[in-house]
């Protein structure tokens, strides 16, 4: 197992511009939200635009990645399906979870896959470390998780945890896309039409399960501070 909240900087070359932050404040459809990160990805690939964080809900619905089997989606007829390019297996999204879309250009920070998963990890650490709450890695695991001490252990040396964030990207032409969705406070019966993310056994949660009764607005103050300390300076966007 990995512990705590090791940051791994990021930052881009010497010189370039803040990264793009745009909080969209209305649902955003699933399909019309890939279109424009494909079109923003272009348009940074080709030098033509800044690099571009954007934070946004969706209406209820579940993502295949590309690692997605069949069996794993318990109830296929509950919302809408969509199939994605990211990596990663079924997930679901919508009202209460602060989706953030992190479209880079690794090759003016580091060309390294790896990394820039773990760096994506430290920003949601840290921001849950803001909130007094405990967020974790595990090797065997993509995500942040939470043990929930309370519950009786998943096996002897095991304790129960809940996966409060998921992290599923992209690459093209070095850009990344997609990125991590954080449970603020969506509604958790909703993960029960799917096994997230393949793994049995473990739960899902969220900052207002947990206790912590903040608004959308407070969470994105503090991910938008841990985005910079990990990836460095960002600039408000339309």
């Amino acid at each position: 197992m990995q512990r705590g909240s090791l940051t791994i900087p990021m930052y881009p070359t010497p010189g370039s511009r803040p990264v793009r932050w745009r909080i969209s404040d209305q649902p955003v459809g699933y399909d019309d939200a890939v279109r424009i990160m494909e079109e923003e990805v272009e348009k940074i690939a080709a030098g033509q635009a800044d690099e571009l964080v954007w934070l946004l809900e969706h209406p209820p619905l579940y993502t295949a990645g590309t690692s997605a089997e069949s069996k794993d989606l318990l109830a296929p007829e509950r919302f809408p399906v969509h199939q994605t390019g990211r990596g990663g297996e079924y997930t679901y999204h919508g009202p209460g979870q602060r989706v953030v879309y992190v479209m880079l250009d690794l090759k003016r920070r580091r060309q390294d896959v790896r990394a820039f998963v773990s760096a994506l990890e430290s920003v949601v650490i840290g921001t849950l470390a803001d909130m007094n709450i405990r967020g974790e890695r595990r090797e065997d695991r993509v995500g942040v998780w939470v043990e929930r001490p309370e519950r009786p252990p998943i096996a002897p040396g095991l304790p129960a945890e809940d996966k409060i964030a998921a992290i599923g990207i992209r690459l093209r032409k070095w850009v990344s896309f997609h990125g991590f969705s954080l449970n603020v406070d969506p509604d958790l019966e909703h993960f029960s039409g799917i096994v997230p993310c393949g793994i049995t056994g473990y739960g899902v949660t969220s900052l207002i399960d947990l206790g912590q009764l903040v608004m959308m607005s407070d969470v994105d103050t503090l991910i938008r501070a841990n985005f910079e300390r990990v990836f460095g300076p960002v600039a408000n966007a339309g």
